[in-house]
C-alpha cells in the first residue's frame, strides 16, 4: 500500500511540476483525460488489495438454530395450557405447553391391566403345560386298557365263548384313544410353543403389551411440551382451546436456540482467495450504530444454491449471464467475540470485513470505511 500511495503522490506531484510549476508543458484536453487515464490506473492498486486482503461483505445478518414445536401425539389432542411468555428467556426441560392428558392416562391404565393380564396369563400356559402331559398320561392308560379288552374278547370270540361285537367295540376304542392320545401330545406341544414364545426372555404376548404399554406412556409424557435447549420463542399464537395431534401438519411455534448463533457473511467470490477460517474479521452491526465487533472466520461455505441441481427429467439449460451483473457469491460463517451472544437477535443486519492479511498497510484503510458506515448509521436511513 505504501508503495501505492508513494507511485500515486510521486504522479500527482510530476503532473504539478510540469504543467503548472515549470510549465514545460502546455495542460490540454488531451493532457486531462491521459493523465486521469493513468491516474485511475494507478488507483486500481487500492481496489486491488482492498478486494483482497480485506474483503468486505456488504450484507452480513446473524444466524441462529430454531427448532419447530410439533406435538408428537398419537391423536387430536386439545391444548389446555400456555406456560411460556414470548421473547421470555426459557431453560432447557422447562414446560412450554400442555395438552390434554386425560385420554393418554386411560389408554394407559388399560395396557397396564393388559400387561398384569398377560403376565398371568404366562403362568396359565405353563399350568396348561402340566395339564395336557396328564391328560397324554391318562389316555395312555385308556389305550393299554382297551388294547387288553380286544385281546381278551378277540381270544374269546375264536373260542365261542364271546360275540364278535365285543371284539369290534374294543377294536374301534382303541383307534380312538389312539388318534385321541395323538390329539392330546399336540395340544401339549401348542402349550409348550405359547409358553416358550420368547423374546429377549421376555413371553412374546407379555412383550407385544409391554411395547403398547412404552408407546402409550410416550405419547402420555409428550403431552408436556418442554423446553428441547436454552432459547426463547417469538411470536406465539398458540392459545388454550386449539387441537393439536396428529391431523396437524405444521408447527405450533417455533424455537430459537441460544447456542451456536454466527455471523452469516455474504462475499463475491473472487474475493476469498486467501481467506482461511480463523483469521480476523471486523463487524459493523446495524442494531449498535458507531460500534465495531470482533470476531473471527469459522468457515466459509464452498458452494451456492447456483450449483445445486435437483433430480427431474428437465436437461440443463444454461443461459448466458451478461459481465456487468455481479457474479456468484458465498458465505462466510464468523463468530464473533463478543460473550454476550444475546445483543446479537436472530436476523440482525450489518457489513463484515475479512482481514486475510492483518499486517498489510490496507487494513488501516479498510477499517477506516467499516467505521464510516458504522457511524453513518446513526442518521440513516433518514427516517425523520
Amino acid at each position: 500500500m505504501i508503495l501505492g500511495l508513494l507511485m500515486l503522490f510521486g504522479y500527482c506531484f510530476a503532473m504539478w511540476l510540469i504543467f503548472f510549476k515549470l510549465k514545460l508543458a502546455k495542460f490540454g484536453i488531451p493532457q486531462a483525460v491521459i493523465g486521469v487515464f493513468v491516474g485511475v490506473h494507478l488507483l486500481v492498486i487500492f481496489l486491488i488489495g482492498l478486494r483482497f486482503m480485506t474483503p468486505l461483505a456488504t450484507e452480513a445478518r446473524v444466524i441462529q438454530h430454531t427448532i419447530q414445536l410439533t406435538p408428537r401425539l398419537s391423536q387430536p389432542t386439545q391444548l389446555m395450557a400456555v406456560l411460556v411468555e414470548p421473547n421470555v428467556p426459557v431453560k432447557k426441560g422447562q414446560p412450554l405447553f400442555q395438552f390434554d392428558r386425560r385420554m393418554y392416562e386411560y389408554q394407559v391404565k388399560q395396557l397396564e391391566a393388559q400387561l398384569a393380564k398377560a403376565k398371568q396369563n404366562v403362568l396359565v400356559m405353563k399350568a396348561d403345560i402340566e395339564v395336557a402331559a396328564q391328560k397324554v398320561t391318562k389316555l395312555k392308560s385308556h389305550l393299554e386298557f382297551a388294547r387288553y379288552q380286544q385281546t381278551l374278547s378277540t381270544n374269546l370270540a375264536k373260542q365261542g365263548a364271546g360275540p364278535e361285537e365285543d371284539a369290534q367295540k374294543w377294536a374301534a376304542q382303541v383307534a380312538a384313544d389312539v388318534a385321541a392320545i395323538k390329539e392330546a401330545q399336540a395340544e401339549e406341544q401348542r402349550a409348550i410353543l405359547n409358553y416358550t414364545s420368547e423374546i429377549n426372555g421376555v413371553n412374546t404376548s407379555v412383550a407385544a403389551v409391554q411395547a403398547e404399554l412404552d408407546q402409550a406412556r410416550f405419547y402420555l409424557d409428550n403431552t408436556l411440551m418442554v423446553a428441547p435447549e436454552d432459547g426463547y420463542i417469538i411470536n406465539l399464537q398458540a392459545r388454550p382451546g386449539m387441537v393439536a395431534g396428529d391431523v396437524r401438519l405444521g408447527a405450533i411455534a417455533t424455537f430459537v436456540c441460544d447456542a451456536d448463533r454466527y455471523l452469516l457473511a455474504q462475499f463475491f467470490q473472487e474475493n476469498l482467495k486467501y481467506v482461511k477460517p480463523g483469521q480476523e474479521v471486523e463487524a459493523a452491526i446495524d442494531l449498535y450504530p458507531g460500534q465495531i465487533f470482533t470476531g473471527r472466520v469459522l468457515a466459509v461455505w464452498q458452494g451456492s444454491g447456483a450449483g445445486q441441481m435437483l433430480p427431474s427429467g428437465v436437461l440443463p439449460n444454461f443461459q448466458y449471464v451478461p459481465t456487468e451483473l455481479p457474479q456468484g457469491q458465498f458465505a462466510v460463517a464468523i463468530k464473533l467475540d463478543d460473550p454476550d451472544q444475546a445483543k446479537f437477535p436472530i436476523g440482525t443486519q450489518g457489513r463484515a470485513a475479512i482481514y486475510a492479511n492483518s499486517g498489510s498497510w490496507f487494513v488501516p484503510l479498510r477499517k477506516i470505511m467499516l467505521r464510516a458506515y458504522s457511524w453513518f448509521n446513526w442518521i440513516y436511513p433518514f427516517s425523520g
